[in-house]
């Protein structure tokens, strides 16, 4: 608990700082974008700009971080092996491919204003992803690596992506710009923020 509780709350920290000049100017800009063009409209409670939507998006993220943590590090501690900072590393590298970097190549990260798929659908899709990314890392680089293995981790790897993600219908809003900006630091700062989840955790894990 020291661990995923110490390493979520840094973590979660530093990735809300990273996000806040990164990823949140180029959703406020989509939001422009988003009145301007009439989309997605709902009259949703949502917190207001300033003090209150910043501490709220602080609070989700180190919350969020801190369950993030209790997966990474109750995962290893399954494996009944020492948990070092090289290790926490690897298993941070493992998880931002199989919860992050794999999800975007089909389901880009969308700010506000995008036109997406039916919720069921995508979270249908990111599921079989995440499972099928981390069952061909854990045969492509787990146990024994004979041809069979590496051929089985290939195919789990590929799956998703040539049954393909769910289409959303309809127009963009957001320039392509920006769409693409925000996907790039989307996913750059998921893969910080699990590299530096895993190291952290691993450093404390090895000194207790």
């Amino acid at each position: 608990m020291l661990v995923v509780l110490a390493s979520g709350t840094l973590a979660g920290m530093v990735r809300f700082a990273l996000q806040h000049f990164t990823v949140i100017p180029l959703i406020q800009a989509a939001e422009s974008y988003q009145a301007a063009g009439m989309i997605h409209q709902d009259t949703a409670w949502r917190p207001e700009g300033g003090w209150q939507r910043t501490s709220f998006t602080a609070i989700t993220t180190l919350l969020t971080s801190i369950g993030f943590s209790a997966m990474l590090f109750g995962s290893m501690a399954l494996t009944r092996r020492p948990i070092d900072a090289r290790r926490g590393a690897v298993w941070g590298a493992a998880a931002f491919a199989c919860f992050s970097l794999a999800p975007a190549l089909g389901l880009p990260p969308q700010p506000p204003g995008v036109p997406v798929a039916g919720v069921a659908e995508r979270q249908l899709w990111w599921v079989g992803t995440a499972v099928a990314t981390a069952a061909g890392l854990w045969l492509l680089a787990g146990g024994r690596r004979t041809w069979l293995r590496r051929i089985g981790g290939v195919v789990c790897l590929s799956l998703p992506h040539w049954i393909g993600a769910p289409i959303a219908p309809g127009q963009s809003a957001v320039p392509v710009g920006l769409l693409r900006q925000f996907a790039i630091a989307s996913v750059a700062t998921a893969g910080l923020f699990w590299l530096l989840l895993g190291t952290i955790g691993g450093l404390i894990g090895s000194r207790r």
